[in-house]
Protein backbone atom coordinates (compact mmCIF):
# COMPACT_ATOMS: atom_id res chain seq x y z
CA UNK A 1 0.00 0.00 0.00
CA UNK A 2 2.92 2.37 0.67
CA UNK A 3 4.25 1.81 -2.85
CA UNK A 4 0.79 2.11 -4.42
CA UNK A 5 -0.04 5.37 -2.64
CA UNK A 6 3.45 6.70 -3.41
CA UNK A 7 2.95 5.97 -7.10
CA UNK A 8 -0.45 7.67 -7.07
CA UNK A 9 0.98 10.76 -5.31
CA UNK A 10 3.78 11.05 -7.90
CA UNK A 11 1.47 10.59 -10.90
CA UNK A 12 -1.24 12.93 -9.65
CA UNK A 13 1.30 15.62 -8.68
CA UNK A 14 3.33 15.46 -11.91
CA UNK A 15 0.22 15.58 -14.10
CA UNK A 16 -1.12 18.54 -12.14
CA UNK A 17 2.22 20.29 -12.80
CA UNK A 18 1.68 19.84 -16.54
CA UNK A 19 3.80 16.74 -17.25
CA UNK A 20 2.54 15.16 -20.48
CA UNK A 21 4.04 11.68 -20.35
CA UNK A 22 3.99 9.95 -16.96
CA UNK A 23 3.82 6.17 -16.74
CA UNK A 24 4.43 3.65 -13.99
CA UNK A 25 5.77 0.13 -13.79
CA UNK A 26 5.35 -2.25 -10.87
CA UNK A 27 7.96 -4.97 -10.27
CA UNK A 28 5.90 -8.15 -10.12
CA UNK A 29 7.48 -9.81 -7.07
CA UNK A 30 6.95 -13.31 -8.47
CA UNK A 31 8.71 -12.50 -11.77
CA UNK A 32 11.29 -9.78 -11.02
CA UNK A 33 11.60 -9.70 -7.23
CA UNK A 34 11.58 -6.37 -5.41
CA UNK A 35 12.75 -2.97 -6.50
CA UNK A 36 14.56 -1.59 -9.53
CA UNK A 37 16.19 -4.71 -10.99
CA UNK A 38 18.11 -4.68 -14.31
CA UNK A 39 15.33 -6.78 -15.87
CA UNK A 40 12.72 -4.21 -14.85
CA UNK A 41 14.82 -1.36 -16.27
CA UNK A 42 14.94 -3.19 -19.61
CA UNK A 43 11.14 -3.55 -19.57
CA UNK A 44 10.76 0.16 -18.76
CA UNK A 45 13.18 1.11 -21.55
CA UNK A 46 11.40 -1.09 -24.08
CA UNK A 47 7.85 -0.02 -23.18
CA UNK A 48 8.24 3.67 -22.36
CA UNK A 49 11.69 4.94 -23.51
CA UNK A 50 11.87 7.11 -20.36
CA UNK A 51 14.10 10.14 -19.83
CA UNK A 52 13.97 9.50 -16.09
CA UNK A 53 12.97 6.74 -13.71
CA UNK A 54 11.72 7.79 -10.27
CA UNK A 55 11.55 5.03 -7.67
CA UNK A 56 9.07 5.20 -4.81
CA UNK A 57 9.40 3.16 -1.60
CA UNK A 58 12.37 1.28 -3.07
CA UNK A 59 15.69 1.71 -4.83
CA UNK A 60 18.15 2.30 -2.00
CA UNK A 61 19.49 -1.25 -2.40
CA UNK A 62 19.23 -1.53 -6.20
CA UNK A 63 22.80 -0.93 -7.36
CA UNK A 64 22.59 -3.18 -10.44
CA UNK A 65 19.28 -1.72 -11.62
CA UNK A 66 20.60 1.83 -11.41
CA UNK A 67 23.75 0.87 -13.35
CA UNK A 68 21.59 -0.71 -16.07
CA UNK A 69 19.55 2.49 -16.35
CA UNK A 70 22.73 4.56 -16.65
CA UNK A 71 23.98 2.24 -19.42
CA UNK A 72 20.76 2.95 -21.31
CA UNK A 73 21.07 6.72 -20.79
CA UNK A 74 18.18 6.95 -18.33
CA UNK A 75 18.43 9.28 -15.34
CA UNK A 76 17.43 7.82 -11.97
CA UNK A 77 15.93 9.58 -8.96
CA UNK A 78 15.59 7.28 -5.95
CA UNK A 79 13.01 8.13 -3.30
CA UNK A 80 12.98 5.63 -0.45
CA UNK A 81 12.82 5.37 3.33
CA UNK A 82 14.40 1.95 3.91
CA UNK A 83 17.76 1.76 5.64
CA UNK A 84 20.76 2.03 3.28
CA UNK A 85 23.81 -0.20 3.16
CA UNK A 86 27.33 1.23 3.46
CA UNK A 87 27.44 1.92 -0.28
CA UNK A 88 24.70 3.72 -2.22
CA UNK A 89 23.50 3.18 -5.80
CA UNK A 90 25.03 5.56 -8.35
CA UNK A 91 21.75 7.35 -9.02
CA UNK A 92 21.53 10.96 -10.24
CA UNK A 93 19.84 11.85 -6.94
CA UNK A 94 18.71 10.04 -3.81
CA UNK A 95 16.09 11.32 -1.38
CA UNK A 96 15.98 9.18 1.75
CA UNK A 97 15.79 10.59 5.29
CA UNK A 98 17.66 7.54 6.61
CA UNK A 99 20.82 8.18 4.60
CA UNK A 100 23.94 8.79 6.64
CA UNK A 101 24.25 12.44 7.76
CA UNK A 102 20.77 13.32 6.45
CA UNK A 103 19.34 16.08 8.65
CA UNK A 104 15.63 15.62 7.91
CA UNK A 105 14.12 15.23 11.40
CA UNK A 106 11.28 12.81 10.63
CA UNK A 107 13.20 9.54 10.24
CA UNK A 108 10.02 7.45 10.50
CA UNK A 109 8.39 8.90 7.39
CA UNK A 110 6.92 6.33 4.99
CA UNK A 111 7.75 6.11 1.30
CA UNK A 112 4.58 8.03 0.43
CA UNK A 113 5.71 10.86 2.72
CA UNK A 114 9.12 11.01 1.01
CA UNK A 115 7.66 11.38 -2.51
CA UNK A 116 5.12 13.90 -1.16
CA UNK A 117 7.99 16.10 0.09
CA UNK A 118 9.81 15.70 -3.24
CA UNK A 119 6.68 16.85 -5.09
CA UNK A 120 6.27 19.75 -2.63
CA UNK A 121 9.83 20.85 -3.43
CA UNK A 122 9.24 20.51 -7.18
CA UNK A 123 6.03 22.56 -6.95
CA UNK A 124 7.94 25.27 -5.07
CA UNK A 125 10.73 25.26 -7.69
CA UNK A 126 8.26 25.49 -10.58
CA UNK A 127 6.40 28.30 -8.82
CA UNK A 128 9.65 30.24 -8.37
CA UNK A 129 10.29 29.83 -12.12
CA UNK A 130 6.81 31.19 -12.96
CA UNK A 131 6.14 27.86 -14.65
CA UNK A 132 2.45 27.67 -13.80
CA UNK A 133 1.73 31.20 -15.03
CA UNK A 134 3.66 30.60 -18.27
CA UNK A 135 1.80 27.34 -18.91
CA UNK A 136 -1.55 28.86 -17.87
CA UNK A 137 -1.95 26.14 -15.21
CA UNK A 138 -3.57 26.85 -11.82
CA UNK A 139 -0.95 26.37 -9.11
CA UNK A 140 -1.78 22.97 -7.56
CA UNK A 141 -2.85 22.68 -3.93
CA UNK A 142 -0.67 19.92 -2.50
CA UNK A 143 -2.87 19.30 0.55
CA UNK A 144 -5.31 17.49 -1.73
CA UNK A 145 -2.80 14.61 -1.81
CA UNK A 146 -2.85 14.12 1.95
CA UNK A 147 -5.60 11.49 1.78
CA UNK A 148 -3.11 9.25 -0.05
CA UNK A 149 -0.29 10.19 2.34
CA UNK A 150 -2.47 9.27 5.32
CA UNK A 151 -3.43 5.89 3.83
CA UNK A 152 0.14 4.94 2.90
CA UNK A 153 1.58 6.09 6.23
CA UNK A 154 -0.92 4.12 8.31
CA UNK A 155 -0.69 1.06 6.07
CA UNK A 156 3.10 0.88 6.33
CA UNK A 157 2.88 0.85 10.16
CA UNK A 158 5.64 3.44 10.55
CA UNK A 159 5.98 5.30 13.84
CA UNK A 160 3.48 8.12 14.17
CA UNK A 161 5.98 10.80 15.11
CA UNK A 162 4.94 14.46 15.22
CA UNK A 163 5.29 14.96 11.48
CA UNK A 164 3.49 11.75 10.49
CA UNK A 165 0.64 12.46 12.91
CA UNK A 166 0.07 15.87 11.32
CA UNK A 167 -0.11 14.40 7.82
CA UNK A 168 -2.36 11.48 8.86
CA UNK A 169 -4.64 13.81 10.84
CA UNK A 170 -5.05 16.21 7.92
CA UNK A 171 -5.56 13.34 5.48
CA UNK A 172 -8.27 11.83 7.68
CA UNK A 173 -10.03 15.21 7.90
CA UNK A 174 -10.14 15.43 4.10
CA UNK A 175 -11.47 11.86 3.76
CA UNK A 176 -14.19 12.44 6.38
CA UNK A 177 -15.24 15.62 4.58
CA UNK A 178 -15.51 13.74 1.27
CA UNK A 179 -12.55 15.67 -0.19
CA UNK A 180 -10.62 12.58 -1.24
CA UNK A 181 -9.94 10.59 -4.37
CA UNK A 182 -12.69 8.28 -5.69
CA UNK A 183 -10.54 5.21 -5.02
CA UNK A 184 -10.49 5.75 -1.25
CA UNK A 185 -14.24 6.42 -1.22
CA UNK A 186 -14.79 3.21 -3.20
CA UNK A 187 -12.59 1.10 -0.91
CA UNK A 188 -14.43 2.44 2.15
CA UNK A 189 -17.77 1.62 0.54
CA UNK A 190 -16.89 -2.01 -0.23
CA UNK A 191 -15.52 -2.32 3.30
CA UNK A 192 -18.86 -0.96 4.61
CA UNK A 193 -17.23 1.84 6.57
CA UNK A 194 -18.90 5.20 7.31
CA UNK A 195 -16.62 7.66 5.54
CA UNK A 196 -17.66 10.58 7.73
CA UNK A 197 -16.53 8.76 10.88
CA UNK A 198 -13.41 6.86 9.84
CA UNK A 199 -10.31 6.64 11.99
CA UNK A 200 -6.72 5.58 11.28
CA UNK A 201 -7.65 2.01 12.28
CA UNK A 202 -10.21 1.91 9.43
CA UNK A 203 -7.41 2.76 7.00
CA UNK A 204 -5.14 0.13 8.55
CA UNK A 205 -7.59 -2.75 8.94
CA UNK A 206 -10.20 -2.19 6.21
CA UNK A 207 -8.76 -0.16 3.33
CA UNK A 208 -5.07 -1.17 3.29
CA UNK A 209 -5.64 -4.98 3.28
CA UNK A 210 -7.88 -4.67 0.22
CA UNK A 211 -5.32 -2.52 -1.55
CA UNK A 212 -2.49 -4.85 -0.54
CA UNK A 213 -4.36 -7.94 -1.75
CA UNK A 214 -3.61 -6.93 -5.34
CA UNK A 215 0.16 -7.07 -4.78
CA UNK A 216 0.00 -10.22 -2.66
CA UNK A 217 -2.00 -12.40 -5.04
CA UNK A 218 -1.98 -10.67 -8.41
CA UNK A 219 -0.51 -7.40 -9.66
CA UNK A 220 -0.30 -4.21 -7.59
CA UNK A 221 -1.18 -2.26 -10.75
CA UNK A 222 -4.82 -3.02 -10.01
CA UNK A 223 -4.52 -1.19 -6.68
CA UNK A 224 -2.72 1.74 -8.29
CA UNK A 225 -5.42 2.05 -10.97
CA UNK A 226 -7.98 2.33 -8.16
CA UNK A 227 -5.99 5.26 -6.70
CA UNK A 228 -5.34 7.21 -9.92
CA UNK A 229 -8.76 7.04 -11.57
CA UNK A 230 -11.08 10.04 -11.23
CA UNK A 231 -14.14 7.97 -12.18
CA UNK A 232 -16.01 6.76 -9.07
CA UNK A 233 -17.84 4.00 -10.95
CA UNK A 234 -14.55 2.64 -12.30
CA UNK A 235 -13.03 2.89 -8.83
CA UNK A 236 -15.99 0.96 -7.35
CA UNK A 237 -15.54 -1.78 -9.93
CA UNK A 238 -11.83 -2.12 -9.11
CA UNK A 239 -12.52 -1.93 -5.35
CA UNK A 240 -14.97 -4.84 -5.71
CA UNK A 241 -12.29 -6.92 -7.41
CA UNK A 242 -9.77 -5.97 -4.72
CA UNK A 243 -12.23 -7.02 -2.02
CA UNK A 244 -12.67 -10.42 -3.70
CA UNK A 245 -8.89 -10.82 -3.84
CA UNK A 246 -8.73 -9.95 -0.15
CA UNK A 247 -11.28 -12.67 0.65
CA UNK A 248 -9.13 -15.14 -1.29
CA UNK A 249 -6.06 -13.92 0.60
CA UNK A 250 -7.82 -14.55 3.91
CA UNK A 251 -8.54 -18.19 2.97
CA UNK A 252 -4.92 -18.77 1.95
CA UNK A 253 -3.68 -17.04 5.10
CA UNK A 254 -5.94 -19.16 7.36
CA UNK A 255 -4.65 -22.40 5.80
CA UNK A 256 -1.04 -21.28 6.20
CA UNK A 257 -1.62 -20.13 9.78
CA UNK A 258 -3.18 -23.51 10.66
CA UNK A 259 -0.10 -25.28 9.29
CA UNK A 260 2.30 -22.95 11.10
CA UNK A 261 0.51 -23.23 14.44
CA UNK A 262 0.42 -27.01 14.09
CA UNK A 263 4.21 -27.06 13.67
CA UNK A 264 4.79 -24.83 16.68
CA UNK A 265 2.21 -26.52 18.91
CA UNK A 266 3.81 -29.90 18.21
CA UNK A 267 7.09 -28.45 19.51
CA UNK A 268 5.34 -27.31 22.69
CA UNK A 269 3.51 -30.63 23.12
CA UNK A 270 6.85 -32.44 23.03
CA UNK A 271 7.84 -30.25 26.01
CA UNK A 272 10.43 -28.45 23.94
CA UNK A 273 11.04 -24.71 24.19
CA UNK A 274 10.14 -22.57 21.22
CA UNK A 275 13.10 -20.66 19.77
CA UNK A 276 13.12 -16.94 20.58
CA UNK A 277 13.73 -16.29 16.90
CA UNK A 278 11.19 -18.34 14.94
CA UNK A 279 11.77 -19.40 11.33
CA UNK A 280 9.04 -21.23 9.38
CA UNK A 281 9.08 -22.68 5.87
CA UNK A 282 6.74 -24.78 3.77
CA UNK A 283 7.08 -25.38 0.04
CA UNK A 284 3.33 -25.00 -0.47
CA UNK A 285 3.07 -21.53 1.11
CA UNK A 286 2.14 -18.52 -1.02
CA UNK A 287 4.96 -16.02 -1.34
CA UNK A 288 2.57 -13.07 -1.30
CA UNK A 289 1.06 -13.98 2.10
CA UNK A 290 4.13 -14.90 4.18
CA UNK A 291 4.40 -11.36 5.59
CA UNK A 292 0.92 -11.59 7.08
CA UNK A 293 1.66 -15.10 8.35
CA UNK A 294 4.79 -13.84 10.11
CA UNK A 295 2.74 -11.06 11.72
CA UNK A 296 0.07 -13.48 12.97
CA UNK A 297 2.61 -15.86 14.51
CA UNK A 298 4.53 -12.94 16.03
CA UNK A 299 1.33 -11.62 17.64
CA UNK A 300 0.51 -15.05 19.09
CA UNK A 301 3.92 -15.87 20.57
CA UNK A 302 5.33 -12.33 20.87
CA UNK A 303 8.72 -13.09 19.41
CA UNK A 304 10.33 -12.20 16.06
CA UNK A 305 9.27 -14.43 13.18
CA UNK A 306 10.48 -15.03 9.62
CA UNK A 307 8.18 -16.97 7.30
CA UNK A 308 9.64 -18.39 4.08
CA UNK A 309 8.15 -19.54 0.78
CA UNK A 310 9.69 -20.88 -2.42
CA UNK A 311 11.04 -18.23 -4.77
CA UNK A 312 12.18 -20.70 -7.42
CA UNK A 313 13.62 -24.22 -7.45
CA UNK A 314 16.72 -23.23 -5.49
CA UNK A 315 15.77 -20.02 -3.65
CA UNK A 316 13.43 -19.19 -0.80
CA UNK A 317 12.11 -15.75 0.08
CA UNK A 318 11.50 -14.68 3.66
CA UNK A 319 9.35 -12.01 5.25
CA UNK A 320 10.33 -10.96 8.78
CA UNK A 321 8.29 -9.25 11.50
CA UNK A 322 9.75 -8.07 14.79
CA UNK A 323 8.75 -6.95 18.28
CA UNK A 324 9.60 -3.80 20.22
CA UNK A 325 13.23 -3.74 21.27
CA UNK A 326 14.60 -5.80 18.38
CA UNK A 327 15.67 -4.09 15.13
CA UNK A 328 15.08 -6.86 12.61
CA UNK A 329 17.07 -5.38 9.73
CA UNK A 330 20.09 -4.94 12.01
CA UNK A 331 19.81 -8.62 12.97
CA UNK A 332 19.93 -9.61 9.30
CA UNK A 333 22.86 -7.24 8.72
CA UNK A 334 24.80 -8.81 11.63
CA UNK A 335 24.25 -12.30 10.24
CA UNK A 336 25.29 -11.14 6.78
CA UNK A 337 28.53 -9.53 8.01
CA UNK A 338 29.60 -12.61 10.01
CA UNK A 339 28.47 -15.13 7.38
CA UNK A 340 29.21 -13.68 3.92
CA UNK A 341 27.13 -15.24 1.16
CA UNK A 342 24.63 -16.93 3.46
CA UNK A 343 21.97 -14.28 2.71
CA UNK A 344 21.71 -13.48 -0.99
CA UNK A 345 19.98 -10.14 -0.39
CA UNK A 346 17.97 -8.39 2.31
CA UNK A 347 16.44 -5.06 3.23
CA UNK A 348 13.91 -3.43 5.49
CA UNK A 349 13.62 -1.48 8.71
CA UNK A 350 13.16 -1.98 12.46
CA UNK A 351 9.89 -3.90 12.53
CA UNK A 352 9.79 -5.58 9.10
CA UNK A 353 12.29 -6.89 6.56
CA UNK A 354 12.65 -9.24 3.62
CA UNK A 355 15.42 -11.56 2.51
CA UNK A 356 16.40 -14.23 0.00
CA UNK A 357 18.32 -17.44 0.78
CA UNK A 358 19.47 -20.51 -1.07
CA UNK A 359 17.03 -23.21 -0.06
CA UNK A 360 19.92 -25.36 1.22
CA UNK A 361 20.94 -22.62 3.68
CA UNK A 362 17.59 -22.51 5.52
CA UNK A 363 18.58 -24.71 8.46
CA UNK A 364 21.87 -22.89 9.06
CA UNK A 365 20.20 -19.50 8.80
CA UNK A 366 17.42 -20.56 11.22
CA UNK A 367 20.02 -21.62 13.79
CA UNK A 368 22.01 -18.38 13.48
CA UNK A 369 18.86 -16.26 13.59
CA UNK A 370 17.66 -17.85 16.82
CA UNK A 371 21.13 -17.56 18.39
CA UNK A 372 21.41 -13.85 17.61
CA UNK A 373 17.83 -13.04 18.63
CA UNK A 374 18.32 -14.95 21.91
CA UNK A 375 21.51 -13.00 22.58
CA UNK A 376 19.81 -9.65 21.89
CA UNK A 377 16.58 -10.34 23.77
CA UNK A 378 18.21 -12.22 26.63
CA UNK A 379 16.93 -15.03 28.82
CA UNK A 380 14.45 -12.74 30.58
CA UNK A 381 12.18 -12.29 27.56
CA UNK A 382 8.71 -12.19 29.12
CA UNK A 383 6.45 -12.60 26.11
CA UNK A 384 3.67 -10.12 25.48
CA UNK A 385 3.34 -7.49 28.21
CA UNK A 386 0.30 -5.21 28.16
CA UNK A 387 0.79 -1.66 29.40
CA UNK A 388 -2.49 -0.37 30.78
CA UNK A 389 -3.61 3.15 31.63
CA UNK A 390 -5.46 1.58 34.57
CA UNK A 391 -9.02 0.86 35.55
CA UNK A 392 -11.87 3.19 34.62
CA UNK A 393 -14.60 4.21 37.02
CA UNK A 394 -18.26 3.70 36.17
CA UNK A 395 -18.64 7.32 35.11
CA UNK A 396 -15.53 7.10 32.87
CA UNK A 397 -16.86 4.00 31.09
CA UNK A 398 -19.00 6.20 28.90
CA UNK A 399 -19.75 7.01 25.27
CA UNK A 400 -18.58 10.62 25.54
CA UNK A 401 -15.14 9.48 26.79
CA UNK A 402 -14.89 7.05 23.85
CA UNK A 403 -15.73 9.86 21.43
CA UNK A 404 -13.14 12.16 23.02
CA UNK A 405 -10.45 9.48 22.64
CA UNK A 406 -11.39 8.92 19.00
CA UNK A 407 -11.09 12.64 18.28
CA UNK A 408 -7.71 12.74 20.05
CA UNK A 409 -6.17 10.48 17.39
CA UNK A 410 -4.75 9.48 15.05
CA UNK A 411 -3.37 6.58 17.06
CA UNK A 412 -0.91 4.07 15.71
CA UNK A 413 2.62 2.71 15.82
CA UNK A 414 4.65 4.33 18.65
CA UNK A 415 1.62 6.50 19.49
CA UNK A 416 -0.71 3.85 20.93
CA UNK A 417 -4.33 4.37 21.77
CA UNK A 418 -5.03 4.33 25.53
CA UNK A 419 -5.71 0.84 26.88
CA UNK A 420 -7.54 0.05 30.11
CA UNK A 421 -8.13 -3.05 32.22
CA UNK A 422 -10.66 -4.38 34.69
CA UNK A 423 -12.68 -7.36 35.86
CA UNK A 424 -16.21 -7.75 34.50
CA UNK A 425 -18.99 -10.25 35.14
CA UNK A 426 -19.96 -12.25 32.03
CA UNK A 427 -23.68 -12.02 31.25
CA UNK A 428 -23.54 -13.63 27.80
CA UNK A 429 -20.99 -14.75 25.20
CA UNK A 430 -21.20 -16.04 21.64
CA UNK A 431 -19.20 -16.21 18.40
CA UNK A 432 -19.83 -14.04 15.37
CA UNK A 433 -18.41 -14.88 11.93
CA UNK A 434 -17.03 -18.05 13.48
CA UNK A 435 -13.97 -16.39 15.03
CA UNK A 436 -14.92 -13.18 16.90
CA UNK A 437 -16.27 -13.32 20.46
CA UNK A 438 -19.17 -11.05 21.40
CA UNK A 439 -19.57 -10.46 25.13
CA UNK A 440 -22.25 -8.83 27.24
CA UNK A 441 -20.53 -7.74 30.44
CA UNK A 442 -21.56 -6.21 33.75
CA UNK A 443 -19.63 -3.99 36.14
CA UNK A 444 -21.55 -3.06 39.28
CA UNK A 445 -25.02 -2.23 37.87
CA UNK A 446 -23.85 -1.15 34.41
CA UNK A 447 -24.00 -3.35 31.26
CA UNK A 448 -21.45 -3.19 28.43
CA UNK A 449 -20.96 -4.73 25.02
CA UNK A 450 -17.50 -6.02 24.15
CA UNK A 451 -15.90 -7.82 21.23
CA UNK A 452 -12.66 -9.80 20.96
CA UNK A 453 -11.42 -10.36 17.42
CA UNK A 454 -9.85 -13.64 16.24
CA UNK A 455 -10.06 -15.39 19.61
CA UNK A 456 -8.41 -18.68 20.45
CA UNK A 457 -11.32 -21.02 19.68
CA UNK A 458 -9.86 -23.63 22.03
CA UNK A 459 -10.32 -21.25 24.95
CA UNK A 460 -13.43 -19.25 23.94
CA UNK A 461 -16.41 -19.29 24.20
CA UNK A 462 -15.92 -20.46 27.78
CA UNK A 463 -19.35 -21.07 29.31
CA UNK A 464 -17.84 -22.03 32.67
CA UNK A 465 -16.34 -18.58 33.12
CA UNK A 466 -18.36 -16.29 35.40
CA UNK A 467 -16.04 -13.29 35.10
CA UNK A 468 -13.27 -12.05 32.84
CA UNK A 469 -10.14 -9.96 33.30
CA UNK A 470 -10.22 -7.66 30.29
CA UNK A 471 -7.60 -5.44 28.65
CA UNK A 472 -9.57 -3.18 26.33
CA UNK A 473 -9.93 0.00 24.30
CA UNK A 474 -13.01 2.22 24.23
CA UNK A 475 -14.81 2.34 20.89
CA UNK A 476 -17.93 3.89 19.39
CA UNK A 477 -20.21 1.40 17.64
CA UNK A 478 -22.61 3.15 15.26
CA UNK A 479 -25.55 1.22 13.77
CA UNK A 480 -28.56 2.79 12.05
CA UNK A 481 -27.49 6.24 13.23
CA UNK A 482 -27.40 5.14 16.88
CA UNK A 483 -24.13 5.32 18.80
CA UNK A 484 -23.22 2.90 21.59
CA UNK A 485 -20.14 2.38 23.72
CA UNK A 486 -18.23 -0.78 22.83
CA UNK A 487 -15.19 -2.30 24.49
CA UNK A 488 -12.58 -3.74 22.10
CA UNK A 489 -10.74 -6.57 23.87
CA UNK A 490 -6.98 -6.65 23.44
CA UNK A 491 -6.66 -9.58 25.88
CA UNK A 492 -9.04 -11.57 28.05
CA UNK A 493 -8.69 -14.34 30.59
CA UNK A 494 -11.06 -16.18 32.87
CA UNK A 495 -11.10 -15.01 36.49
Amino acid sequence: ADGATSTAVAIRALKSFGAKSVNYLVPNRFEFGYGLTPELVEVASREFSPDMIITVDNGIANHAGVLKAKELGIKVLITDHHLPAETLPLADAIVNPNQFHDEFPSKSIAGVGVIFYVMLALRRFLSDQNWFAKQNIPEPTMSRLLDLVALGTVADVVSLDHNNRIMVYQGLRRIRAGQCIPGITALLQVAKRNQALISSSDLGFSVAPRLNAAGRLDDMSLGIECLITDDLNHALHIAGTLSELNDERRLIENDMKTQAMSILNSVLQNKQTLPLGICLFDETWHQGVIGILASRVKEHFHRPVIAFALGNDTEIKGSARSISGLHIRDVLADIDVKNPGLIKKFGGHAMAAGLTLDKNNYSEFSRLFNELVSKKLGANHEGHVFLSDGELTQTELALDIAELLREAGPWGQSFPEPVFDGIFKIVDQHLVAGKHLKLNLQKEEQLFEAIAFNVDLKAWPNYRAQAVNLVYRLDVNEFRNKKKLQLIAEYLEEV
